[in-house]
């Protein structure tokens, strides 16, 4: 499977020539065009939205078996495990994934699908008894047409952790990547046009870079539902165009999460490992899920920032490419740009910079920005409020687990979390506490658990075995004579 092909739209099971021309797809490891992608006009994006329509209305997939669907989703995730190695090639150069972050991008999909190819044979009508003659059946129904728009981050997982959702509760999709990442998504297309038994116009991958076609996706009263993961404020776009025709959402934005050390912590070097990375170095900073908020109390604030700050300085950043790279560069000029400002205005807000700002030494080309951590951050400062998207942690200190919830839960985002401490119970105490869709505890995320947040974090839940399927069903309530 080549990589770097000239892509074309993948609409109705066929390759299609963009309206639209095509635009560069920028390597952000050396700025270099690695690609151009196919730019789909609003009338191209309609015609996938139409495809999907027909197939879900009137092709094979609507009166598919559960088993006839999951045969299609093993199929998919057979063929994703045989091409990790492409499809990891394709996400160091397209959007900087590192080794490390591997099994989580990209091998893991493939065993995502199938996972939903086993939940795909569970969904079956729920008989409920209660008040009133007879029996109430409980059936859940795919919505019909669902329009997954997908960020730039975790691209690969995401479209396919969509997809799989999506088509194992009986809908059709028409899938849109970012512009950032257009070939994680018509690489996608093409394993399941090549090796699935997928109908033509159940899946469509469409890639504008325009406003007004991505909109379309979110207007267009054809779609029955809009599965989006991405920023706050774009969740909040969605959520207006969508209001009109009242579609079914699922919204997974942004977060502001706050990692809190209980006071009696034993504080391993292993822990502050992993704590660097779910806070800081992970993708270089660009992950909703990050904890970019340290809560410290005064009895280990200094020890732990001095021992962070040794870490940081010795993540090995570069070349995605490279084995020994531990964190690759932001996705663009833009993001760098942002970064970089938000780290300026944190210093001109009172924080100190106790490692980081800057780009690493004997790196000239390429998005690149150090592990950063601020300390004597305040609770209400923009750095402690705004999302980064980038390898910056913000230290904060607290009294006593009271203040830390306080403080925790000054955000308007509310996706994930941690607490580390001695005594488990009072750790659990403290997670149970805090608004957010969920908290790891000692470095023990939640499993094949629902995945969202509270607030501006979204709203509905992903993944989570059957009831992440249900997300994309509606509910039918049959009563039965007795």
């Amino acid at each position: 499977m080549g990589l770097v092909d000239a892509y074309r739209l993948y609409i109705d099971g066929g390759w299609v020539e963009p309206d639209d021309g095509r635009y560069d797809d920028v390597d952000p490891a050396t700025e270099k065009t690695i690609a151009t992608a196919p730019d789909a006009s609003v009338g191209q994006v309609r015609e996938a939205i139409g495809a999907a329509r027909r197939a879900f209305d009137s092709g094979p997939w609507g009166t598919a078996t559960p088993e006839d669907r999951a045969g299609c989703l093993n199929q998919l995730g057979d063929a994703l495990l045989k091409h990790a190695d492409e499809f990891f090639a394709l996400a160091q150069t397209e959007w900087g994934c590192v080794a490390n972050e591997r099994m989580m991008q990209i091998d893991g999909a493939g065993y995502m699908s199938m996972h939903a190819a086993q939940l795909a044979t569970k969904l079956t009508d729920e008989p409920v008894t209660g008040i009133g003659a007879g029996t109430t059946l409980l059936r859940r129904e795919p919505l019909g047409v669902v329009s997954i728009l997908t960020p730039w981050n975790f691209p690969h997982c995401l479209n396919v952790m969509k997809v799989n959702n999506a088509l194992a509760a009986g809908n059709t999709v028409v899938l849109k990547p970012s512009p950032l990442t257009p070939l994680a998504g018509l690489a996608l297309a093409r394993i399941i046009d090549e090796h699935t038994d997928i109908p033509p116009g159940v899946v469509n991958v469409v890639t504008p870079s325009g406003l007004d076609a991505a909109k379309l996706l979110t207007t267009d009263p054809r779609i029955d539902m809009i599965s989006f993961t991405g920023s706050s404020a774009v969740g909040c776009e969605v959520m207006r165009a969508a209001g009109d025709a009242m579609k079914r959402l699922l919204l997974e934005c942004g977060g502001k999460s706050a990692s809190i050390v209980l006071d009696d912590a034993q504080v391993s070097d292993e822990m502050l490992r992993q704590m660097l990375f779910d806070c800081c170095s992970l993708h270089a900073g660009q992950a909703c899920i990050l904890h970019s908020r340290l809560l410290l109390p005064d009895s280990l604030h200094d020890d732990v920032v001095d021992r962070l700050v040794a870490l940081a300085r010795d993540v090995k950043v570069g070349d995605p490419r490279d084995p020994e790279t531990q964190m690759g560069p932001l996705i663009s000029a833009a993001q760098l740009q942002r970064v970089q400002a938000h780290v300026a205005g944190a210093l001109d807000e009172g924080a100190k910079l106790a490692a980081g700002g800057g780009r690493p030494a004997g790196l000239g080309a390429g998005y690149y920005f150090e592990p950063t951590i601020l300390t004597g951050v305040d609770p209400d400062s923009t750095i402690a409020q705004e999302e980064v998207f980038g390898p910056v942690l913000s230290v904060l200190r607290y009294r006593d687990d009271d203040d830390a919830v306080a403080v925790a839960n000054n955000s308007r985002y509310g996706l994930s979390g941690a607490v580390w401490g001695a005594d488990v119970d009072r750790a659990v105490g403290v997670a149970r506490r805090i608004r957010t869709g969920q908290v790891a505890v000692n470095g023990v995320g939640p499993g094949d658990a629902p995945f969202g947040g509270f607030k501006l974090s979204g709203f509905g839940r992903e993944s989570g075995g059957v009831s992440g399927l249900h997300q994309y069903m509606e509910v039918k309530a049959i009563g039965v004579p007795a």
